[in-house]
């Protein structure tokens, strides 16, 4: 069996990809390092010939129903809303347009999005995590994908057509 140290070099990228398109990347790492402790207590009765990878989404799909969970159940008192968390403290590698597309997708299909793209499951492995059939998980990340580019569509024709018409403005003075 191979050291988990090296698991966690081998599949924690992926793993906390995943986080963060279900959770967004506040709560992402905190999943992401309970993913891991769990599947550190796990790890030493993990058979031979497991898939590795699916245990690990498994566990972090696990771990991040769980923090939705205990937010749902937290009350949370303010005079007044906070403001937005800045974007600029976030790795280079991810986009925070990218997290409010996923984000506004429906559950399932952020989920089978972010478990078959950014995790590369099989739809086989999405359904038995989320407790669906492979038709329904290829399904919600068909769907899940046409939504997000048609948002990503959305999103740069408005961008091209205030450019146009900022443009337009300076050029008429």
């Amino acid at each position: 069996m191979r050291p988990f140290e090296q698991i966690v070099a081998e599949y924690g990228p992926m793993v906390l990809r995943v986080c963060r398109a279900v959770l967004g990347p506040v709560d992402a790492e905190d999943a992401w390092s309970e993913a891991f402790l769990a599947a550190l207590k796990a790890y030493p009765r993990l058979e031979e010939d497991a898939n590795v990878e699916a245990w690990l989404v498994t566990i972090a799909h696990r771990k991040a129903i769980d923090v939705v969970r205990a937010a749902a159940r937290r009350a949370v008192p303010a005079e007044a809303l906070p403001e937005r968390a800045s974007g600029a403290g976030q790795p280079g590698d991810w986009d925070g347009d990218l997290w409010a597309a996923l984000a506004a997708l429906p559950r399932k299909q952020r989920m089978a999005v972010a478990y078959h793209y950014l995790a590369g499951l099989p739809y086989a492995e999405i359904a038995t995590i989320t407790g669906g059939t492979t038709d329904a998980a290829r399904r919600a990340a068909a769907d899940g994908i046409k939504n997000l580019r048609a948002s990503y569509l959305a999103d740069s024709e408005a961008e091209a057509t205030a450019s146009t018409s900022g443009a337009k403005e300076g050029a008429g003075r």
